[in-house]
């Protein structure tokens, strides 16, 4: 489990690509505090296994499925990335709950300076907007920022100095995927709520999203 809050962005040091796979080798400086072989990292806030590491690196492997669902794939030596490690029980929550599991990608499609900040606009697929609200949370490379407007199409976000110059939304330009979680507490109502109606009878409960929406959920 993750934070969104990423620690450092770290570098590509090698791309082995396989048939339907790859392994990756990062550098970085900050993480390496404490890593251990096992550990979690979210690279580009995709959720990573250390399989090896030295000092200021470390090797993960990367399954089919996640460079079919994420932007790891175009990722070649020397691309910058995104580094956190997982949450300790005892540190500060300073983003929102970040599984590490991609739902999806989007592209960045216009990028507008605002006095300091710069407001990202970014286009997804109808399964990710569905997800997406105003004022709520969004992943977007691992960084946790707060949805400030929203179509039907796309999203955008609006980034203080401090988060372009320490991630990697400060190099991305127009035209650039980017990885996409949304927020997982919306995923599970969704989920329970589908599955109340639908295979539960809901005389059982009386919990239905009707009476969800006349309680002003």
């Amino acid at each position: 489990m993750f934070t969104g809050i990423v620690e450092e962005i770290g570098t590509i040091l090698k791309v082995e690509r396989g048939a339907k796979s790859s392994r990756l080798t990062v550098e970085g400086n900050k993480i390496f505090s404490d890593l251990k072989l096992g550990d979690s990292v979210a690279v580009n806030g995709v959720c990573l296994t250390v399989t090896s590491y030295t000092s200021k690196a470390f090797t993960a492997d990367v399954m089919n499925e996640t460079l079919q669902r994420s932007n790891l794939g175009n990722l070649k030596p020397g691309s910058p990335v995104d580094l956190e490690r997982a949450m300790i029980a005892d540190g500060r929550f300073g983003g929102h709950i970040v599984s590490g599991h991609i739902d999806g990608t989007g592209v960045i499609t216009k990028i507008e300076k605002d006095d300091i900040a710069h407001w990202y606009t970014v286009a997804a697929d109808k399964k990710i907007m569905k997800y997406i609200i105003e004022k709520g949370s969004v992943a977007i490379d691992g960084i946790s920022l707060t949805v400030a407007r929203v179509t039907n199409i796309d999203f955008a976000v609006s980034l203080i100095p401090h988060t372009s110059k320490e991630t990697v939304l400060g190099f991305k330009k127009p035209g650039d995927t980017v990885n996409l979680e949304n927020d997982v507490v919306g995923k599970y109502i969704e989920h329970f709520l589908n599955f109340n109606e639908e295979e539960t009878p809901a005389k059982q409960s009386g919990i239905t999203r009707e009476f969800l929406i006349k309680a002003g959920f």
